[in-house]
């Protein structure tokens, strides 16, 4: 209907000889934009009748593991129409009423569409500006997480956290879940008195004695940021605009792993412009989050897998602060446009690391980063579309496109282009970039029509040079990619060639960071022998001392080796935390063999009440 509507405006707009031609086509224009923008993982009609602020209202309850109340949406009937449509999954919507005075209205759901939920049709009048859905949620909220006390780090209180990307807020939340759409919001929050909630917003640093929380969020973002967290969690200051939420066992470590956080946000700022949400905090939720980190505004929530204990991980916080530009300022209007985000923000934070760590480290990380961007290719195969950075997700999960394809492909390609045309210059460019679309949410048409417009300027030798349509369209790895050099992964690159000759004793000594050890241990012989593990275990202590990184990449290589010292230690890992990316390299590695399945499937039985359900999904994909 959408389609059909837009034709015939646009129709109605080139025929009609009294219109002026600007008009008609301008009109054209912004047909074709629509038809660009169009995001096929939303029932939402936008162009018809949009939302533009959230006033939340909502009771969380832990008896029932449930949240429960009135979400009422600002609108703006674009087409003076009678209907507005938003998405939900595994909602019980109860009652809808319109603006301030409450008036009842009918709605009705739509048929149900395999990881998106259905479409909401509610009844408005042509002058309807709010809309008042009353709903709450059911089990099967893929978004929240509940957990019971002995599941969070100090095993006395229960815990609850939200994770909407990609197309999940709608199941905690009625709401036209797009990234192409923005709003505002307001909420104010119940929870049990001895708990404390914090959102995705400006945020309360210590716990009431009513348990009611009230929060603003005054910048325009898309559904998918929209986030909450509950339990019996504190604050702790890092300088006079960051700081650091953590369960109470955790807050100290936490705020010491952390202490750069401050710094890192004053390198952004003289990279790529203002940071302009005000503060940055950051909470550290329990194992069961399933990502590294997740941007959500004011407050990135983080895995406590980052709490190495001597600050060898924090790296990971660079790239969720580089996304306070890239992906929270500057957003994907589509899942199709997913390396906008994630390939802006990976560039943003090799060069925060560069600012803060040092040039040396920014080295061995490119490295680091092109080796992940090669094992992915191959992975899925060099000609699958799916290595594009501009993907087709149609009539799939979104999620499908978040693997490391839009991250290191879309960093190794905004490499290239600064290679081409000198940092000074794309620093200039990209801090431009990112003012000019503050707070919008763009396709990848859209940056390449800025793009040529304003760095190309017709420069045909300088298009050629740079190859953007191989990097965005076609699959692979193009043959102008850089290849990075680290002189101390090359002097790593020396002992691994020698080790076998002059013996493992003393090599820790020489390979002491995370990023040394990493690449020795991915460029372990394929043919490395189990005494041969043994002997590096008992030089460097990886099986039982490493930090997260470096078990995880040890680990993969005892179940390549069938290193059984391990396994116990294996089982914990996988049992502990519900990191979906690092978990997914092992379950992989395990199904090679018929008994590496056998024993995969054991753990996931035991593991899965404690993961998240987007890790549960991603597991079971690979266990089938």
């Amino acid at each position: 209907m959408k389609n059909t509507l837009v034709i015939s405006l646009l129709f109605l707009m080139i025929s009609c000889q009294k219109k002026d031609t600007s008009d008609s086509e301008l009109a054209k224009q912004k047909a074709i934009e629509t038809e660009k923008a169009k995001d096929l993982h939303s029932f939402a009609q936008p162009n018809n009748a949009v939302a533009k602020h959230l006033d939340l209202d909502i009771n969380v309850d832990f008896n029932t593991q449930t949240i429960s109340g009135k979400a009422s949406w600002d609108i703006e009937n674009l087409e003076k129409g009678r209907e507005i449509i938003f998405d939900e999954n595994a909602l019980n919507i109860t009652k809808v009423t319109l603006g301030d005075e409450e008036k009842a209205t009918q709605f009705k759901l739509g048929k149900e569409v395999e990881f998106h939920g259905r479409p909401l049709h509610i009844i408005i009048e042509p002058n309807t500006t709010k809309v008042n859905i009353y709903y709450n949620t059911t089990q099967n909220g893929v978004a929240l997480q509940w957990l019971k006390p002995e599941q969070t780090a100090d095993k006395k209180k229960p815990f609850l956290f939200s994770q909407g990307e990609s197309i999940w807020t709608r199941t905690w939340i009625p709401c036209q879940d797009s990234p192409g759409i923005r709003f505002t919001y307001n909420a104010k929050v119940t929870v049990p008195k001895d708990l404390m909630a914090v959102m995705s917003a400006v945020n309360p640093q210590q716990k009431n004695d009513t348990g009611i929380y009230t929060f603003k969020q005054d910048k325009a973002i898309p559904s998918y940021l929209m986030a909450i967290a509950v339990g019996d969690i504190t604050f702790k200051p890092i300088d006079k605009r960051t700081g650091v939420y953590a369960e109470h066992s955790v807050i100290d470590k936490a705020q010491w792993e952390f202490a750069e956080l401050g710094e890192m946000v004053n390198a952004a700022e003289k990279l790529f412009g203002q940071y302009q949400w005000g503060r940055y905090d950051v909470i550290v939720l329990p194992p069961s989050f399933p990502y590294g980190g997740m941007e959500n505004p004011n407050l990135t929530f983080l895995t406590p897998t980052v709490l190495a204990g001597d600050r060898s991980l924090t790296s990971l916080l660079a790239h969720e602060l580089g996304h306070s530009w890239s992906g929270n300022l500057v957003t994907n209007a589509t899942w199709d446009d997913i390396w906008l985000n994630e390939g802006f923000t990976t560039y943003v934070e090799h060069r925060i690391g560069e600012a803060v760590f040092g040039v040396q480290e920014a080295k061995m990380q490119d490295v680091l980063s092109r080796k992940v961007l090669k094992d992915n290719i191959d992975e899925l195969g060099i000609n699958n579309p799916d290595t594009r950075l501009k993907v087709n997700t149609t009539g799939r999960n979104p999620d499908d496109g978040l693997s490391d394809i839009p991250y290191e492909k879309g960093y190794a390609f905004l490499q290239t282009v600064e290679a081409a045309v000198g940092r000074q210059k794309f620093d200039a460019f990209i801090t431009t970039y990112f003012k000019s679309h503050a707070f919008q949410s763009i396709t990848t048409e859209d940056f390449v029509t800025y793009f040529n417009k304003n760095l190309i300027k017709g420069d045909k030798t300088l298009a050629d040079k740079i190859k953007l349509d191989d990097w965005i369209y076609k699959p692979g790895i193009p043959n102008n990619c850089i290849t990075p050099i680290s002189l101390d992964f090359n002097a790593i690159d020396g002992i691994q060639k020698t080790w076998r000759t002059t013996g493992i004793k003393g090599l820790s000594k020489k390979i002491k960071s995370t990023n040394e050890k990493q690449h020795f241990i991915d460029y372990l012989p394929k043919d490395l022998t189990l005494k041969e593990m043994s002997a590096i275990d008992e030089e460097f202590h990886f099986t039982q001392k490493g930090n997260f990184v470096i078990k995880r990449q040890w680990f993969i290589q005892a179940i390549k080796h069938q290193y059984k010292t391990a396994y116990p230690n294996i089982e914990t890992f996988l049992t502990t935390y519900s990191r979906t990316g690092s978990l997914l390299p092992l379950y992989k590695e395990m199904i090679k063999t018929p008994k590496g399945k056998t024993w995969a499937k054991q753990i996931f039985n035991k593991a899965k009440s404690g993961y998240h359900a987007t890790t549960v999904q991603a597991v079971t994909g690979i266990l089938k």
